[in-house]
């Protein structure tokens, strides 16, 4: 028994809309921004209340970066070998407040400006990180979290 192909007129063409994670060029893409984010907290001394939370050795944090930053596609490896992501619960060991925070979201939009080439990506990436950058905050001013004890 043989199939028919249905002609071209009568095919459904499904067009799936492209993705940040296609657009921004998939996972080769967010490890040279990982990267470069992490090589900017290391080399420049206005970022270093930042960079002294994290670990000496980045390369652990950089994984887990890279499949938080690859979003759904990653997201279920990153809970099978980590757990549920709990960002906030997860940096709640670590002081961060609006210094620590303003550091961050400085190195962000300089590694963002290096390593992706859509000014329009770029942006609504950065807009996307800056509530989330808020959102670790646990000590100082707007450590609030979400009102529910977390």
């Amino acid at each position: 028994m043989s199939r028919v192909t249905p002609p071209p007129s009568r095919r459904k063409v499904i067009f799936m809309p492209e993705t940040p994670y296609h657009r921004v060029g998939g996972e080769a893409a967010i490890r040279r921004l990982v990267s470069r984010f992490y090589e900017l907290m290391d080399e420049l001394p206005e970022a270093y209340a930042a960079r002294k939370i994290h670990p000496q050795d980045l390369g652990h944090s950089g994984e887990k970066f890279v499949m938080f930053l690859s979003g759904a596609g990653r997201t279920a490896a990153l809970c099978r070998e980590f757990g549920h992501p709990m960002l906030r619960r997860r940096h709640l060991p670590y002081p961060i407040g609006p210094r620590e925070r303003d550091e961050w979201l400085m190195c962000m939009p300089l590694a963002l400006d290096e390593t992706i080439a859509d000014a329009e990506l770029r942006g609504q990436l950065y807009q996307a990180m800056q509530p989330i950058a808020e959102h670790m905050l646990n000590r100082g001013e707007g450590a609030g979290g979400c009102g529910r004890g977390h």
